[in-house]
């Protein structure tokens, strides 16, 4: 909390200066729910902060001590793709791997990509790496800067969720390497979980839509991004243009039952 000094946090959180000095350090794990709840509610942390803050106090055994399972798209997931044909859909896994898309899904966010991409797990596009590394995908975003925080705040989430997870660690150090703003915005250490975000989008075939990104999620598993419009809006008019455009295209959507680790 702003203007606040150690010693204040830790009165209000109910500890000792001492021992909220060592939380801080990472020199003292294993804390009690109800003194991390304590400390969150001194620091008035949203809820997705809360819960990081509760990973990130868990023993490292207890929280991804194991490889983590391999990600695959269910046939319920393939379905609900299916189902939401006149919606773009994409199937996002925990690093942010685009696991399967419809073809609507493929045209908003990366018609400029294969469309069979998403079945290979090593040519899997990344929507992390599009983000940052990706010129087509930076110019997609109006608002580029808050749709970056928005995937750093969620990677951030995640590697406190699975802290040992290699190929999730491979991934920030290339983006910090090869992206200043990734780097930069890493570092600010905010979490932030975007189940919903409204974003203005700059589309090469059919212009400027408002589109709301929501996030379906059912667990730890893969999580199903669907964009949506207002009816009878611009914007709605421009994603009919784009479905009526890509239809004349084979198919994109991806229901690949190969896995990643």
């Amino acid at each position: 909390m702003p203007g606040l000094r150690r010693e204040e946090l830790a009165l209000l959180a109910g500890v000792s200066a001492s021992y909220y000095a060592r939380l801080e350090q990472g020199h003292s794990l294993g804390a009690s729910p109800e003194v991390l709840d304590a400390i969150a509610r001194a620091l008035r942390l949203d809820e997705s902060e809360h819960r990081h803050l509760h990973d990130l106090a868990r023993p490292p055994k207890s929280r991804g001590g194991r490889r983590p399972a391999p990600e695959r798209v269910t046939e319920a997931t393939a379905q609900l793709l299916d189902a939401l044909g006149d919606a773009p859909a994409i199937v996002i896994g925990r690093r942010s791997d685009v696991l399967a898309w419809n073809r609507l899904g493929h045209a908003l966010f990366a018609g400029h990509l294969d469309p069979a991409a998403p079945d290979v797990p090593a040519q899997r596009p990344n929507m992390a790496r599009l983000v940052f590394l990706d010129t087509h995908t930076r110019d997609l975003y109006a608002d580029w800067p808050g749709k970056a925080r928005a995937v750093v705040g969620n990677l951030r989430l995640v590697a406190g969720q699975y802290p040992q997870d290699a190929a999730l660690h491979l991934l920030l150090g290339e983006l910090s390497t090869k992206s200043g703003d990734f780097a930069s915005m890493w570092a600010d250490h905010r979490v932030r979980a975007c189940a919903v975000a409204e974003y203005e989008m700059r589309h090469p075939l059919v212009g400027p839509l408002t589109v709301k990104q929501q996030t379906l999620s059912q667990g730890p598993g893969p999580s199903v991004v669907v964009a949506t419009t207002v009816a009878g809006s611009p914007s709605r008019a421009a994603l009919e243009l784009l479905a009526q455009a890509t239809a004349r295209t084979v198919p994109a959507r991806s229901d690949s039952r190969l896995s990643t680790g």
